[in-house]
């Protein structure tokens, strides 16, 4: 059926903010003690879950909260460094206009957020629940959907992690996943994501279809080509 609720993670599903990362991390790594990694090993990171990455990187779990208020304001004064990625605009408007509730969720500020959007396309998202923990993200799923008004059967969570797919899970919402963020398109082939996306046409021809749609790179879990 058409969803009546899109709920859309930001970083590196509709922000292209991997380079800014990548830019920052080292910087990171120095002031959290992390262990440092060149850029091939990012990448070969990007394969790997969340939890893995983190003991890649040694991070303590009791400095996340202090790692992610650091993340947050450099992407805030960075700002200006942040785009879109090709088709995500169009994307949105599109979504919106046909009438399917938008909302971000995600581990960014609400401001950040709305800057990289720019003002009209930002009053096309008619929720924000932002900095979500790395882990959080269920919580504030759960929010958008008592918000919208609208059941968990109508909606779907998208995003560029394998934590994205989970929390759709926990909270029993259909997931899309898509390809040109942070994680590989293998470990989100294997993620259990209801939808794979390559492409924003093919994301929005199913958000906009009266029933699940195969094809146009996407497929049903299980079958994801």
């Amino acid at each position: 059926m058409r969803r009546r609720l899109a709920i859309f993670d930001f970083d590196g599903t509709l922000a292209d903010t991997w380079p800014w990362f990548l830019g920052v991390l080292d910087d990171m790594a120095g002031r959290f003690k992390l262990r440092r990694v060149d850029a091939r090993e990012a990448e070969r990171l990007r394969g790997c879950g969340n939890r893995e990455i983190l003991r890649a990187l040694e991070v303590r779990w009791w400095r996340l909260p202090a790692i992610a208020r650091y993340l947050r304001r450099r992407a805030a004064t960075d700002v200006e460094q942040i785009v879109l990625f090709p088709g995500a605009a169009e994307m949105l408007r599109d979504i919106a206009g046909a009438g399917v509730t938008v909302a971000i969720v995600s581990s960014n500020t609400e401001a950040a957020i709305r800057r990289v959007l720019g003002p009209e396309l930002a009053a096309a998202v008619a929720i924000f629940e932002c900095g979500a923990s790395l882990f959080g993200k269920p919580s504030k799923f759960r929010d958008a959907l008592r918000q919208s008004g609208v059941s968990r059967a109508d909606a779907i969570a998208i995003g560029d992690e394998e934590r994205d797919i989970a929390a759709a899970r926990e909270v029993g919402i259909a997931s899309g996943a898509v390809l040109w963020g942070y994680a590989s398109a293998e470990l989100l082939r294997r993620s259990g994501a209801t939808y794979v996306f390559e492409s924003f046409a093919a994301l929005r021809d199913v958000l906009l279809a009266d029933a699940p749609l195969l094809g146009y790179g996407i497929g049903v879990a299980g079958e994801a080509r």
